[in-house]
């Protein structure tokens, strides 16, 4: 079905080249848009009658996005089936208005997108709450908890402008982080992210503002959020929040300080192919990264903790069921 729907959409925009090069008369031209929207409502009509199979839960996603990571963990921890489609780079955002993380839910013949991380939690929570889903308690909401949220998201734009700063000038290491050598992209997503990527660059630098004043502003806003994580795991808790169980916050903080400090396990598996080996990055880059690590040991301890008891123990469980 959507192949289907593709060749539909290359036809409607083929349309007018073909009445061009062909130069149709009017009745002709006028007969094959009823063609086309004949077999529009035939493809509409096939979807009702059978629903295009699949997952019902799809993650427009790219790999080294600490976005994506916080929304495909709890996914994880849900236990759900969802099928993730990796994109290259930054070519849905410039060239189609498509940010990512995007969840596409299926009901039947309707399809929802639902984009932005903390949303999608908020649709997971209402979804899946209990007693539909008992695992899905973590997801709960409160004030506190969406202004932690909410702290931890304004910490993910800022590493944003962190990484590109550091990453932009080198050619190589960018294309390896949109992920140009990772075999989930589709072949012509790879080879664009190569010729593009000097038109990409520019616009990735008037986006973020990239600059060294922007880049030190950035800086601090994560130290800020460090210094803060540190402060309240100086009683050992085991949740930023306090209590022993965790929530949607301790996941959130770990995926997107995960795009620094880089556990073994972030990405669940699907981030290893876009993977920076610490003796390939910049060595300003990795100047930054020992300095977090040794100025906030507890925050950074809690973030390996979790990535080594939550998803690398989940991969394990995962590689030994498929064995």
């Amino acid at each position: 079905m959507n192949t289907s729907r593709a060749l539909n959409t290359v036809f409607l925009l083929a349309a007018p080249l073909l009445v061009a090069a062909a130069d149709l008369s009017l009745i002709a031209a006028i007969s094959l848009v009823g063609v086309l929207l004949l077999w529009r409502w035939l493809l509409v009509l096939a979807s009702m009658i059978r629903p295009p199979r699949g997952p019902e839960l799809i993650l427009d996603s790219i790999s080294a996005s600490h976005y994506v990571e916080k929304v495909r963990w709890c996914l994880d921890r849900l236990g759900l089936d969802y099928q993730e489609r990796t994109s290259g780079g930054t070519l849905g955002a410039f060239f189609l208005g498509r940010t990512v993380p995007r969840l596409r839910c299926k009901t039947g013949m309707v399809e929802t997108s639902i984009g932005n991380s903390a949303e999608i939690l908020r649709y997971l929570w209402g979804r899946y709450q209990i007693p539909l889903h008992p695992a899905s308690e973590f997801l709960r909401a409160d004030a506190a908890r969406l202004e932690l949220e909410q702290q931890i998201d304004r910490c993910g734009r800022d590493l944003q402008v962190w990484v590109y700063y550091h990453l932009l000038p080198h050619r190589s290491l960018t294309l390896q982080a949109w992920g140009a050598n990772n075999p989930a992209v589709p072949a012509w997503q790879r080879w664009a992210l190569r010729l593009l990527f000097p038109l990409l660059r520019v616009l990735i630098r008037r986006a973020f503002r990239i600059s060294t004043a922007r880049y030190n502003k950035a800086k601090l806003g994560v130290d800020d959020l460090l210094a803060h994580s540190e402060s309240l795991l100086a009683d050992q808790r085991r949740s930023l929040l306090g209590g022993e169980q965790l929530n949607y916050t301790d996941i959130t903080f770990a995926a997107i300080n995960g795009l620094w400090l880089w556990p073994a396990a972030y990405g669940g598996g699907q981030a290893d192919a876009v993977r920076l080996p610490e003796e390939q990055r910049p060595l300003a880059m990795q100047a930054d990264v020992n300095h977090w690590s040794s100025r906030y040991p507890l925050s950074t301890a809690f973030i390996e903790g979790l990535y080594h008891s939550e998803r690398q123990a989940g991969q394990i469980l995962s590689k030994s069921g498929n064995d």
